[in-house]
């Protein structure tokens, strides 16, 4: 078992972060066990503790301290790569820290420990008239996890990053202290462990506002695009009149079709649009159906998918969505969808990820300035279809910078793409992501580190190197002294080798 590394803040030695003292002393051996990464392209054996206290989440720490090992903080594990993962060190699953401490329907205010899933904060406030300003593609990461990466949604541009919508929350650090943070207390440490990625402390409760709704479905228009051009002059045309919008896009198609692809822009009904409100908000009108028409189970869906998941079954698939999209998109028309229907498209199909099994998946986004973004991601699909590592998802989003330390938003798009790994494939995909890095750090553009498998110290010399990035730092140096919170993300791209 290996001791942590110490972090590295300068050239100046006693500027870094020092080690913990003890030499390592195995823990027991009936907490190990195998953790992945959400994308199941890395794995790793890690001491695995799950508290359902505050005072259980300090034993951890003490226990840590003593044995000389780091602790990694890990919600539900939906980051693709390696952010909630920590290898041969101690594991502390926070998932049973799962209780709703407060609700306010009137105000539309929840605060909630950071086990509880975006799933329970929606269940708990549709009913009266409330969802969440900002959810991810899927309603089972935790609040505190989403808060550590700061995520985003379909709405970024608008609205922002959740974070913008936290009030407060409290935090353990690794020192023991507890701290209340909002903007207007301790609002250097909010607006750094908002997008931390989990090295700071420990979120203990998080205050967040919610959006009040009148109905439980949203107004949904498909528009299809025949190319990136197209699609962010849609994009651009839209926004102002937009709730909502997201982009698809084939990577499989070249030349004069580079980018094309579905948008989908959905708004929010008005109050009085909905004949039926009471009945489109219940719970059980906005959970996703268990079967295919009402007989097969969509938890056996993804055994029929794996047959698809390589480069001659994913090339048809996105040919045929993208003509289909054109048959019967863009009549302006429309449809309404329940709001878990629209957000939360990648729970329509339980372990869809298990169709890239062996090998697993890996997800590469990146956020580039607007006046750039069409030559960059141009270039992208043009870099992996040369190189024969075509993604076999494409999904595209407006952004809107925002005030967090270690934020990976631009005013401009990001672009993100799944790829599939293989033992075959593996070394290449890595030497792609490489070659897309330069693009987009020589555009000025930013990585989303719940999704980052690939990135390498080196090629972040330039954004290590910015003031932002150097007060984070500092503030882990205060917060953790020891350098006790540390992750497989955080060693890889913080940490000296």
């Amino acid at each position: 078992m290996s001791a942590p590394n110490p972090l590295v803040l300068s050239s100046d030695a006693a500027e870094r972060v020092p080690a913990p003292l003890r030499e390592p002393v195995p823990l027991p051996a009936d907490h190990l066990e195998s953790v992945s990464a959400w994308g199941m392209s890395t794995r790793v054996l890690s001491h695995v503790y799950r508290p359902s206290t505050v005072q259980g989440i300090r034993h951890v720490f003490t226990l840590a301290r003593e044995r000389g090992v780091a602790v990694g903080l890990r919600g539900a594990g939906r980051s693709y790569g390696d952010a909630s993962l920590l290898g041969e060190n101690v594991s502390l699953d926070l998932t049973r820290m799962n209780r709703i401490l407060d609700w306010d329907p009137q105000a539309g205010i929840i605060r909630a420990q950071p086990g509880v899933t975006i799933r329970q904060v929606w269940q708990c406030a549709i009913e009266d008239g409330w969802w969440p300003y900002v959810v991810p593609g899927t309603m089972f990461p935790t609040l505190g996890g989403c808060a550590a990466m700061n995520i985003h949604g379909k709405n970024n541009w608008k609205v922002g990053p959740i974070g913008d919508h936290i009030q407060e929350f409290e935090i353990l650090l690794p020192t023991g202290d507890v701290r209340r943070c909002s903007r207007a207390e301790n609002a250097d440490l909010f607006h750094a462990a908002i997008g931390g990625f989990g090295v700071l402390g420990c979120f203990l409760s998080i205050t967040l506002e919610l959006k009040r709704v009148y109905s439980g479905l949203l107004h949904v228009e498909p528009i299809p695009v025949d190319n990136l051009t197209e699609m962010m002059r849609v994009f651009e045309e839209r926004m102002e009149g937009a709730d909502y919008l997201v982009g698809w896009i084939d990577c499989f198609a070249g030349g004069r079709e580079t980018g094309r692809g579905l948008i989908h822009q959905a708004n929010y009904l008005a109050p009085g649009e909905d004949p039926h409100p009471a009945q489109t908000l219940r719970v059980q009108n906005q959970e996703l159906p268990d079967t295919l028409f009402g007989v097969f189970p969509k938890g056996l869906l993804w055994r029929f998918m794996k047959p698809f998941t390589n480069n001659v079954g994913m090339r048809a698939v996105n040919a045929a969505k993208y003509h289909l999209s054109r048959r019967h998109g863009g009549s302006g028309g429309g449809h309404t969808q329940s709001h878990a229907g629209f957000a939360f498209l990648l729970d329509y199909v339980p372990d869809w990820k298990r169709a890239y099994e062996p090998g697993g998946l890996i997800q590469y986004q990146s956020f580039i300035p607007a006046a750039q973004a069409h030559a960059v991601f141009t270039e992208q699909i043009a870099l992996c279809q040369r190189r024969g590592l075509v993604p076999y998802l494409g999904v595209f989003k407006r952004h809107r910078p925002d005030p967090f330390l270690m934020t990976h938003s631009v005013d401009g798009y990001s672009f993100a793409l799944d790829f599939k790994v293989t033992r075959a494939n593996r070394k290449q995909v890595w030497g792609l992501a490489a070659e897309m890095d330069r693009l987009v750090i020589e555009a000025g553009g930013r990585f989303y580190f719940a999704k980052d498998s690939t990135l390498h110290p080196a090629r972040l010399e330039r954004y290590r190197d910015e003031e932002r990035v150097r007060k984070f730092l500092a503030l882990k140096r205060a917060c953790d002294p020891e350098n006790l919170l540390q992750t497989e993300l955080y060693r890889r791209l913080f940490t000296e080798k």
